[in-house]
């Protein structure tokens, strides 16, 4: 069924542009599957669809294609390299960074188009990153944690 239902995410988002993850649902539940958004929010990530500019200056739902996947990897590296520590409080995280490398690190996670992201916002050496909620927080916070410890 979870396949079914992510081969059917790809179709619809071959043939149409899917801003919101809610227009995603509604467009699944059309073709008879029950969903919920956090279903489809889960589908995005597993699947790792990014945000890409449509036809008519608005984002929307792709698949990674190499090129993709080639600045995603670039981004994570610059995200890695200037990251010092970690750390989240509500729907905030602080990302401390090497001195002058915030604004870098920033844009890597600006790129990165995680649906979780509302947003950042970068100093010399902080930035603050804000999440749709408590849970994102943590699950964002140990994610960028994990690039840290790739190197």
């Amino acid at each position: 069924m979870k396949t079914d239902r992510q081969e059917e995410i790809i179709r619809i988002i071959d043939s149409m542009e899917i801003e919101t993850q809610e227009e995603l649902a509604n467009q699944l539940r059309i073709r008879g599957y029950r969903v919920t958004q956090a279903t489809v929010s889960r589908d995005i990530k597993e699947m790792r669809l990014i945000k890409i500019s449509g036809r008519h200056s608005n984002y929307c739902y792709a698949k990674p294609g190499k090129h993709a996947t080639g600045v995603n990897e670039r981004m994570i590296r610059l995200l890695s390299d200037s990251t010092v520590n970690v750390d989240f409080a509500g729907q905030i995280i602080v990302i401390k960074t090497l001195s002058g490398s915030a604004n870098v690190a920033a844009e890597a996670i600006d790129n990165m188009n995680w649906s979780e992201v509302l947003g950042t916002i970068a100093g010399d050496n902080t930035i603050f990153l804000v999440v749709r909620n408590g849970n994102d927080a943590a699950e964002v916070s140990e994610r960028i944690r994990s690039f840290i410890s790739r190197q």
